[in-house]
């Protein structure tokens, strides 16, 4: 693999283990001693860290960053002049503030890497044509870093973006893609659609859905996965990434979670007091993302929950793979001393036939936490007894159900964020961080 560059070679995926460690090793002393010397930041943290020959064991001792501290004051994070700046890029802020991040010449090289990796592991070849559904405007990333990926992978882009079903089937028709890129509640719309008027989707052999999670804790479909394979007939691909850490993890043809690139980032798994958690433990995702130039992280609270596997994938990769993402850590609800996440209600929910959209609910204050559960159904005016009734069995809370029409649900998803919104969070003590 080289170290100097961000050239692809696709034995590089299949090292073995005390490879990849020595690799990670290498690039988080180089890492440390980038941020050290260029962060404001991290020139105080690491002030009295021996970089040079810092081990990878010991990542654990070194503080985290979180969200709130790059979102208070992004300057003291940027690691490169202004004039190295290539593109500014703000995150999603579904749970509140965007935070701003600068990338630079270098960064915008390495997201392209990153997404060609991710996409050579899904299948992809220079052969295929790729509709892009997600948004290149906005100083949103996802767009970008897909396109550059495509690209990257000589492959050919279809930049069709946010456009309307009428717009995606014309392009299907005319373009043939063999692939498509796009959140699954999305894509399970247009495939849907695409039946209903009798499109061909025959020219499509896979789907990579970002935004939204398609597995379950087993790493097995969701109900909303499962919905896309029936309908779409093509192996769902699931892919997690963040804006702030210029990185994304993507499952390869093995569809069982989501590769680390071992030479762009260490991932972690943390409990609530901040401690490394087991294989297969359910905690908060931290990543320290490596070679970035623009505005470097050490161990970024990502905010999200979710596990890592280091068994071996059936694709003969050894690289840790991480797992759905199972909810927020601040989007954790307390209910008449029971904890869940809104996960768990939209596992029923995606599945309920009789629900065309929904989003959820949460008020309160303290520690009691009120939830509703809001749906517009396929058959307006429709008794919604039987599906608060499987609520119930799934979560063992009686949660309360009303109904709205679709443009009312359709405007509360779709218009506060890029990404769908399906959890309102309305508690005073709404920051758990």
């Amino acid at each position: 693999m080289s170290m100097d560059s961000f050239k692809f070679e696709p034995s590089d995926d299949f090292l073995p283990l005390s490879a990849l460690h020595s690799i990670q090793e290498r690039y988080l002393r180089e890492h440390l001693a980038y941020c050290r010397k260029h962060s404001p930041w991290y020139r105080k943290t690491l002030k009295e860290i021996e970089v040079e020959h810092f081990p990878l064991n010991r990542l654990g001792e070194l503080p985290t960053t979180s969200k709130d501290h790059l979102a208070a004051d992004p300057e003291a994070f940027l690691a490169a002049p202004w004039s190295d700046v290539e593109d500014v890029v703000f995150s999603s802020g579904t749970t509140g503030e965007p935070c701003r991040i600068a990338y630079t010449g270098n960064d915008m090289k390495r997201l392209a890497y990153n997404e060609l990796r991710c996409f050579h592991a899904a299948g992809l070849t220079r052969e295929d044509r790729v509709l892009l559904t997600c948004t290149l405007d906005r100083c949103f990333v996802a767009g970008m870093a897909y396109y550059l990926g495509v690209r990257a992978l000589g492959a050919a882009a279809i930049r069709n973006g946010l456009n309307s079903i009428e717009s995606h089937l014309q392009v299907m028709r005319n373009l043939r893609p063999t692939a498509v890129v796009g959140v699954p509640s999305f894509l399970r719309h247009l495939g849907l659609e695409a039946r209903a008027r009798n499109a061909d989707l025959s020219s499509v052999r896979r789907l990579i859905c970002i935004g939204e999670p398609v597995r379950d804790e087993q790493l097995k479909l969701s109900g909303l996965g499962a919905q896309l394979a029936d309908v779409w007939g093509v192996p769902v691909h699931s892919t997690y990434a963040s804006s702030e850490i210029v990185s994304s993890f993507c499952e390869c043809t093995a569809t069982c979670g989501g590769h680390l690139i071992p030479d762009l980032a260490i991932v972690e798994i943390l409990d609530e007091k901040g401690n490394p958690l087991p294989d297969g433990e359910i905690g908060e995702v931290v990543v320290t993302p490596l070679r970035i130039t623009g505005m470097p992280l050490i161990r970024f609270q990502t905010g999200d929950i979710s596990f890592l596997t280091h068994e071996p994938c059936a694709c003969g990769r050894f690289s840790p793979r991480l797992g759905p993402i199972l909810g927020r850590r601040a989007q954790m609800l307390k209910c008449r001393g029971t904890t869940l996440y809104p996960r768990v209600l939209n596992s029923v929910l995606d599945i309920s036939p009789e629900v065309a959209e929904y989003y959820v609910v949460a008020t309160g204050e303290d520690l009691s936490d009120h939830v509703e559960v809001i749906v517009a159904l396929r058959e307006p005016g429709s008794s919604t007894e039987a599906l608060a009734a499987r609520l119930k069995a799934k979560c063992r809370l009686n949660i309360p159900v009303r109904e709205v029409s679709l443009e009312e649900a359709r405007r509360q998803i779709f218009s506060v964020s890029r990404k769908p919104v399906r959890f309102l969070d309305l508690r005073k003590h709404h920051c758990r961080m």
